[in-house]
């Protein structure tokens, strides 16, 4: 049957994480969102935008509260705010709040600011949308995160796990970033799972603040770790006269070189005795570490990610919502910044991604070398539009060159040839109105 939501499109867009204390304030991304904006400013398609939650960084603002925030923001970023108010004059433009920006929920006078902009700032955990003979359900997606769950909505002094993260870990270093050999540190905001926060310091510590001089004469011996241990193994098998022909074969063959055999061999012996006695030390410590993760994990003192990644949440979500309302087949949701469609039994699971840099984890192929956390971006907006087939899902992406040539070093560059990440947006999808399942559709 027709409605009036025919020809309704919706374009969704979340967790831009605009805003917060000094070098936070910097958005990578500005450029290409004004021209998404502008793009729809002209569009000649019923159109509504929708902000699914965390557009700002409200969390990371320690300097002002409440709506202070929003003068900030508005001083700041003059031209975002214009652009709002020009691309509102042509569509709707819808804002949900999400845990970073949950205060725009608290505050009635946000309405007001934002509405001035030709934003419609609804203050509501969710919304529902209209598309065809379907519905959409639309939610950021923090209230199925219990580290991140905003227990009295509205309350404009709701301090969940993350907002202590976020105000202590995250804001603090857009304070610092500056400071270092390079400015690095304000990409706190990509690392995700939080968990990688130690090792993703470690790593940028050894790739850009290390002191040169240091950081490439531990390079060979982290290189050749693998070789080293194997090393030390059979030296210590020759020292106990159990196997000594590796030892006595290589020190021959090095023997054929001169000085420089010999330079090679007294090498790899102190590589080999360096390795031997971080083996011993190890192997212990190894087992100790096992031992106290067990009793921990005996007593359930970390039972939960401090940011989670499961998308088991969303899954139980979407699937009782499906069950509840069988007119809604899509549900939106963005905070977990990893752009995934899946079926649902009843509908879709969408997730809208993030405007943030994205970090992926290499590993060294050989040696102990820190990981690398190759940069990336996947700028995305989902369109959800009726078809006669049903209703089309699709990710328009929207290109930005990669930011690896300013944020690797040439070691890390040099480590990673081969392993660039390539991410990859989720193909077109079509939820048939009929059907009892989805059916997916190949990417045009």
């Amino acid at each position: 049957m027709a409605t009036d939501t025919d020809d309704q499109v919706y374009y969704v867009i979340s967790d831009l994480h605009i805003g917060g204390d000094e070098q936070l304030e910097e958005v990578e991304f500005i450029e290409e969102l004004l021209a998404f904006l502008e793009r729809l400013e002209t569009t000649d398609e019923n159109a509504e935008l929708i902000i699914n939650g965390d557009a700002f960084g409200l969390w990371e603002f320690t300097t002002v509260e409440g709506i202070e925030k929003f003068d900030v923001l508005e001083e700041t970023y003059p031209t975002l705010f214009e652009q709002f108010r020009a691309t509102g004059e042509n569509i709707s433009i819808t804002l949900l709040p999400g845990n970073h920006d949950h205060e725009l929920a608290a505050y009635d006078e946000y309405v007001e600011r934002f509405a001035a902009y030709n934003v419609d700032l609804v203050q509501d955990q969710s919304i529902s949308r209209s598309v065809g003979e379907q519905a959409i359900h639309f939610e950021h997606g923090h209230q199925q995160d219990p580290n991140n769950q905003i227990e009295e909505w509205g309350n404009p002094h709701a301090t969940p796990l993350g907002y202590y993260y976020n105000t202590l870990v995250t804001s603090r270093a857009g304070q610092l970033s500056d400071r270092g050999r390079y400015n690095w540190l304000k990409d706190v905001q990509a690392v995700t799972p939080t968990e990688r926060m130690p090792v993703w310091l470690l790593s940028k510590y050894f790739y850009r603040e290390m002191n040169p001089l240091l950081r490439y004469s531990l390079v060979p011996f982290l290189l050749l770790f693998n070789i080293s241990a194997i090393l030390a193994v059979l030296a210590g098998l020759d020292l106990m006269g159990v196997w000594s022909m590796p030892v006595d074969r290589t020190e021959a063959f090095l023997s054929q070189f001169g000085r420089a055999g010999t330079a090679a061999w007294f090498f790899l012996a102190l590589n080999a005795t360096v390795a031997g006695l971080l083996l011993l030390v190890g192997i212990p410590l190894y087992f100790i570490r096992r031992d106290i993760r067990k009793t921990v994990d005996r007593f359930g003192v970390f039972e939960t990610d401090l940011t989670v990644d499961s998308e088991a949440p969303y899954r139980e979500a979407a699937a009782e919502i499906f069950a509840e309302q069988p007119e809604k087949t899509i549900f939106c949701y963005g905070h977990t910044h990893r752009p995934t469609l899946q079926e649902v039994d009843g509908g879709i699971l969408v997730n809208t991604g993030t405007w943030l840099k994205r970090l992926h984890r290499r590993d060294g192929i050989i040696g102990i070398l820190p990981p690398v956390f190759y940069p990336s971006y996947q700028l995305a907006a989902v369109r959800i539009a009726p078809e006669s087939a049903g209703v089309a899902v699709e990710y328009e992406q929207i290109t930005k060159p990669s930011p690896a040539a300013e944020d690797l070093t040439r070691t890390e560059r040099f480590f990673t040839v081969g392993r660039e990440p390539v991410p990859e947006l989720p193909d077109r999808y079509v939820v048939e109105t009929e059907a009892d399942q989805p059916i997916p559709e190949t990417a045009e």
